[in-house]
């Protein structure tokens, strides 16, 4: 290359540097493979430039040179390591059927200041070798060639002398390879070597730099062309093609393939790499043909063997094969019995599975995602009246869940075994009703869990059902013993408050006779009417009185309605406070309320309610009687707790409760007091936990126990 496009390129690359221009960071990195037929700092220094006109062309794009020897081609290829490939056209062959590259362009070469797109071989030997005129000549002597994938240094030289009956293996004294060009020709011209072959232009070139005198040269086989003024010995063939490779995109290649078509002769990367340029992607059938006839790759054959070859050849190979064979024998013998033995323990876990469904005495169904059954046990079938036969396969919710206690139908979204598997998440259902073969209803308990397959996906749910219609006439059968037995601790706590009672209905009466005996004086002894009338007024606030009080000691006593009614907590209090008015008076205990006004009503059983509260002020007035009567206060008090909750607090300024009282204080039939049942804060506590509520006790002060309770209250539309 002459000096001027040297400082040319030189004043390019210090104006880039200057100015900052270096976007190679920021830009996708291009790499073009090229082999590297005459050495790699041979292949940078005539590629680069063409390197930089891509990125200079095609912008957001940074390529370099990617030098490659011919045995680092296919590994690089098949790696992805580079994006585009110039090769020699045999190569590129081998790279388009293994590989499934494609040509996008072909070189324009430059080779004595001639532009050729097709290029051949040379054979040559020294000048000095008086030896060899012609091919035939090269019989007998050593020959040199750049590498075996070398199409213009090795392969358009071989198929030469194949035509003229040469065989290279047999019929040469030795055949070496160079790796490059310029080593073939130094062999050859040192006398290391008889004959050399090479693609042409490397001896033009060579000669051209200086390197070589051509004058030392002798060509073998020399053609003649006059549209090929370039020294020749073979045929001609396509140029090297710039090529694309696979996981290149389409869109990058046609931008590189205008970019190389519109590259001028006289642009510096034409002239750096002794080219002319590129032409469109030549019809490279000449070159399939070359390799087909010498039954090189992509066409090599294996040649058939005789068996006595394969014995001969193979011996060792096929004794080998035949050990791996009965090795191989031995171990699916093995397999299979291990496969017999593990079919033989997948039936007996299935049947062992189906054995423990079948004796769990709960019900146990799959569902799949479609709602329909997979698979039940025996306890299935005798509670429902199904068969597995008649139900499997089937929509169980149509089967078992269709209608609502009430006759309403319910809908399968609303079933908790399709939300099961929808949301992924197990539930259990405390009360709900299932349905018989007969079309009798049973109500049931169950629970539904997601079932997952070996990736965690959710593929159904599996259902475990109880029948508890006994538990539930156990429930009813419990509910009234506890019934009879508040009515029995009710009774007993009347008796212990008859006497106070009979005090506190006395008085009244008593007033009643009295002023009836003097309304009967009065009216003898024909005194005022008005003074009549005073009395007979009084007469009937006792009586009044006295009503009230066997109204609801009536109420107490009388065995309980299970109706839930709107109860006035606040009137509920002041009727309790009525009923042990005397025995209050009796011990002297001070009674203080503090009942919030506008408090919302609670739904419950107005007579348990009495009950409990009765039996806390009662607890309370007995705590009291240990303490001197100055210090007897007992405090009522009712507010709002949240949003769903009223709570009522009874205190009294006793004694206390000590610890190991309190570790048995809701226990039945457990008591401190000497003729006491041990049923009052039992039957309190299963009352307020019937009643959705809770009842505690806490001491706030040395000797002030609080006992409280709460229950829900009702928000007009309940």
């Amino acid at each position: 290359m002459s000096d001027f496009y040297i400082h040319v390129r030189f004043l390019v690359s210090v104006l880039f540097i200057v100015l900052g221009i270096n976007g190679a960071a920021l830009a996708e990195q291009v790499k073009i493979g090229v082999l590297s037929h005459r050495g790699d700092a041979s292949t940078m220094r005539h590629w680069t430039p063409t390197a930089e006109y891509l990125t200079r062309e095609i912008e957001g794009m940074d390529f370099s040179i990617v030098p490659l020897d011919f045995d680092e081609i296919d590994p690089e290829v098949e790696a992805g390591s580079v994006d585009f490939l110039l090769v020699n056209s045999g190569i590129y062959v081998v790279m388009e059927v293994k590989h499934r590259i494609s040509r996008i362009a072909t070189i324009n070469n430059l080779v004595s200041e001639q532009s050729q797109n097709v290029f051949g071989g040379v054979i040559f030997t020294s000048v000095n070798n008086t030896h060899i005129n012609s091919l035939e000549d090269v019989v007998g002597h050593s020959l040199m060639a750049v590498d075996q994938t070398s199409l213009g240094g090795y392969q358009m030289g071989w198929r030469e002398m194949k035509k003229v009956g040469i065989d290279l293996q047999q019929d040469l004294a030795s055949v070496s390879f160079g790796g490059i060009h310029d080593e073939v020709v130094n062999a050859v011209i040192s006398g290391k070597v008889d004959v050399g072959t090479v693609r042409t232009g490397i001896l033009d070139s060579m000669a051209d730099e200086g390197l070589i005198d051509l004058t030392q040269i002798k060509i073998i086989n020399q053609q003649h062309n006059e549209n090929f003024q370039i020294i020749l010995s073979t045929s001609l063939y396509p140029e090297w093609p710039f090529s694309k490779l696979q996981h290149t995109s389409e869109e990058l290649a046609q931008r590189v393939a205008i970019a190389l078509l519109q590259m001028s002769q006289l642009d510096p990367a034409a002239q750096w790499g002794d080219y002319a340029g590129w032409t469109v992607p030549l019809e490279y059938q000449p070159v399939h043909d070359l390799l087909k006839e010498l039954s090189l790759a992509p066409y090599d054959q294996i040649k058939r063997f005789t068996l006595k070859d394969v014995f001969s050849r193979y011996y060792f190979s096929i004794l080998i094969i035949g050990l791996l064979i009965v090795v191989l024998s031995a171990m699916t013998l093995f397999i299979y019995r291990l496969h017999r033995k593990l079919e033989e323990s997948k039936h007996l876990l299935e049947q062992h599975h189906v054995q423990i469904l079948d004796s769990v005495a709960d019900g146990i169904y799959g569902v799949d995602l479609l709602g329909n059954s997979t698979f039940v046990n025996k306890a299935m079938e005798e509670i429902t009246g199904w068969t597995g036969e008649e139900i499997i396969g089937l929509n169980q919710h149509e089967i078992l869940h269709h209608t609502r206690e009430d006759g309403s139908p319910n809908p399968p979204l609303e079933c908790p075994v399709y939300k099961t598997f929808h949301e992924n998440k197990a539930r259990f259902v405390e009360d709900d009703l299932f349905w018989r073969k007969d079309g009798t209803s049973f109500p049931v308990e169950y629970s539904s869990n997601p079932v997952q397959d070996e990736n965690g996906k959710t593929v159904g749910s599996v259902v475990v059902f109880r029948d508890i219609s006994n538990k539930r006439k156990s429930e009813e059968a419990a509910r009234q013993y506890q019934s009879e037995l508040a009515h029995v601790a009710r009774l007993s706590t009347m008796g212990e408050m008859a006497s106070g009672l009979a005090h506190e209905l006395n008085q009244p009466l008593t007033a009643i006779a009295t002023n009836a005996d003097a309304s009967v004086r009065l009216l003898e002894q024909g005194s005022s009417i008005s003074r009549v009338v005073e009395i007979l007024e009084k007469i009937g606030i006792q009586a009044r009185h006295a009503g009230e009080i066997i109204k609801h000691l009536r109420k107490f006593v009388r065995k309980e309605e299970p109706e839930l009614s709107r109860i006035n907590i606040n009137k509920l209090i002041d009727e309790v406070l009525l009923l042990v008015k005397a025995e209050l008076a009796r011990t002297g205990v001070k009674v203080t309320t503090e009942l919030e006004t506008e408090l919302p009503e609670v739904i419950a059983q107005h007579i348990h309610i009495d009950q409990v509260l009765l039996n806390l002020i009662r607890n309370a007035i007995d705590s009291l009687s240990l303490v001197d009567k100055q210090q007897r206060k007992l405090t009522i008090t009712t507010a709002v707790l949240d949003k769903e909750h009223l709570i009522i607090r009874v205190m009294d300024s006793g004694l206390g409760i000590s610890e190991e009282v309190s570790r048995t204080l809701f226990t039945p039939f457990k008591t401190t007091k000497e003729h006491g049942m041990g049923l009052g804060l039992s039957l309190s506590q299963g009352i307020i936990s019937a009643h959705k509520g809770e009842l505690a006790v806490e001491t706030t002060a040395p000797g002030n126990t609080v006992f409280s309770f709460t229950l829900p209250y009702s928000r007009g539309e309940d």
